[in-house]
């Protein structure tokens, strides 16, 4: 099993930034991918990035320039950096881990609420 411990949400003023971080502990295999979800109130959970034990990562394509995802892979941390945070950005942002197996296991996090007033 794997736990995911999120941080760092809380609430900021439209144009802000706020940094979350996640740290996973347990049964984490060398090679997986972290990331992070949001779900705002009456919408489905979505992608905002992910980044593998490479070092690769994806964003959804409305979010790249204004946040950044970096990892410790020997901490097995994840970070998402949200920068210029619009309103629209409030939601309860989750973190994921993958361990790459077959079929790979997908863990996640309790979510950490990221609100951003106008």
């Amino acid at each position: 099993q794997v736990q995911l411990v999120e941080s760092g949400g809380g609430l900021v003023q439209a144009g802000g930034s706020l940094r979350l971080s996640c740290a996973a502990s347990g049964s984490v295999f060398r090679i997986n991918t972290m990331g992070w979800y949001r779900q705002a109130p009456g919408k489905q959970r979505e992608l905002v990035a992910t980044i593998t034990s490479g070092g690769i990562t994806n964003y959804d394509d409305s979010l790249k320039g204004r946040f950044a995802i970096d990892r410790d892979s020997a901490k097995n941390t994840v970070w998402l950096q949200m920068n210029s945070l619009k309103p629209e950005d409030t939601a309860v942002y989750y973190c994921n881990l993958v361990n790459m197996w077959y079929p790979p296991v997908n863990y996640w996090g309790k979510g950490t609420l990221v609100t951003v007033s106008s």
